[in-house]
């Protein structure tokens, strides 16, 4: 437990995570994937080089600092890192390191003199607090894994049965257990972890289940990104019959039960979780807006299975925003940007309805606030990112 005077101390640094929190963390980072190189294939170096994971985690312990006294408030930020580590299979014994790392990271940034014994004693007792929640929330949930029909812990093989092109920069891998066991059921919006070995270098990475669960195989849709050393593998010497390791599914962006209207948003590889979750809402009879933006009709993947669902299914409406739309292109809706304007074409007539969006930050950032300005409630939008958690304007 905190003692009061710890608990005064977290908070008193809160102005110098707001003015220098990103300092900080990358400062950490620097430090612990240089000296620690068992838990770099937990990370994306691009992300590293972006700055968007240092930013992510300044985010986080500014949140922690912020409601040290009210933990529960932090709730969904808290659920988003478990089932992040869960997927990357983060074992209590990588916890020491982080702890390590970044108590020497804040004496190192914000000096002796700032960061005094006191401050570092306050903050070694406030991380091993937070260290302690999510290790046993972790644990739970790989327990829990490996208790249900066909669930595992840890890594588990699986063959590539069909690998499909979706788009000029999708392609889809069908998993299926080299084993033959059973298959772990999911919940449509959960993603998966995947462990592969390039060229002698671990490497770990999240992928959205793009299809709903079958209890046969699993699929993921992977985008090839110029400068993505783990896409560009997958796509280029993955083939079919060829093996994969896993960890089971986690998320907690999952479509939620309801008799609302269901809007699925997405932009480029965004796509992936909600044709999951189109899937699985196609099975009520809930209306189902399907809207979705694209460079182009080239990198357009899924619309060919979207129409036919749409053929089969009058609750469906789909409708498609290209920024461009080039020769030879099938038809769009919608033109340039999906912005406030074309989005209010695409919406049901009321907007009591249940969002979920997802696609990159710019583009997310531009639905919520269009969202909000045509009068959708912000407790029924929700949405997710693929690399680490931004904040959306």
């Amino acid at each position: 437990m905190l003692s009061a005077e710890h608990r005064a101390i977290i908070k008193a640094t809160v102005p110098l995570l707001e003015s220098g929190g990103e300092a900080l963390t990358t400062h950490f980072y620097n430090l612990m994937l240089s000296e620690h190189p068992e838990v770099r294939p937990m990370f994306n170096q691009a992300n590293q080089a972006s700055g968007a994971q240092p930013r992510a985690l300044a985010n986080g312990v500014l949140m922690y600092a912020r409601h040290i006294d009210q933990l529960e408030q932090l709730g969904g930020l808290v659920a988003q890192i478990i089932n992040k580590h869960v997927t990357l299979n983060v074992q209590p014994d990588h916890y020491p390191i982080v702890g390590k790392c970044l108590l020497r990271a804040i004496r190192e940034v914000l000096g002796a003199e700032v960061a005094t014994d006191a401050v570092i004693e306050a903050w070694a007792a406030a991380y091993h607090q937070l260290a302690d929640l999510l290790i046993g929330l972790e644990e739970k949930i790989y327990a829990d894994h490996e208790a249900a029909p066909g669930g595992w812990r840890g890594t588990r093989l699986f063959r590539v049965a069909r690998k499909e092109r979706e788009s000029d920069e999708i392609t889809s891998f069908y998993l299926r257990p080299a084993d033959g066991g059973e298959l772990l059921a999911f919940e449509p919006g959960q993603y998966i972890g995947v462990r592969l070995v390039i060229d002698g270098e671990e490497v770990r990475r999240n992928y959205s289940l793009s299809a709903m669960g079958d209890g046969r195989e699993y699929r993921i849709s992977v985008k090839r990104e110029a400068n993505g050393t783990v896409s560009k593998y997958l796509h280029e010497r993955v083939n079919e019959n060829d093996t994969v390791e896993l960890f089971p599914p986690a998320g907690e962006f999952t479509l939620q039960p309801g008799d609302k209207p269901l809007v699925l948003i997405s932009g480029g590889v965004g796509i992936t979780p909600t044709m999951a979750m189109l899937q699985a809402a196609l099975k009520t009879n809930r209306p189902v807006h399907f809207i979705h933006a694209a460079r182009h009709g080239g990198v357009h993947a899924f619309r060919g299975a979207i129409d036919a669902l749409a053929a089969r299914h009058p609750q469906l409406k789909r409708f498609y925003c290209y920024e461009e739309r080039r020769a030879g292109d099938a038809d769009a809706h919608e033109i340039g940007y999906l912005n406030e304007a074309s989005l209010n074409r695409c919406l049901p007539e009321t907007r009591d309805v249940d969002v979920y969006f997802l696609g990159p930050v710019a583009f997310m950032n531009a639905i919520k606030k269009g969202l909000k300005a045509l009068g959708v409630p912000e407790s029924q939008s929700r949405y997710e990112f693929f690399g680490p958690a931004a904040a959306l304007e």
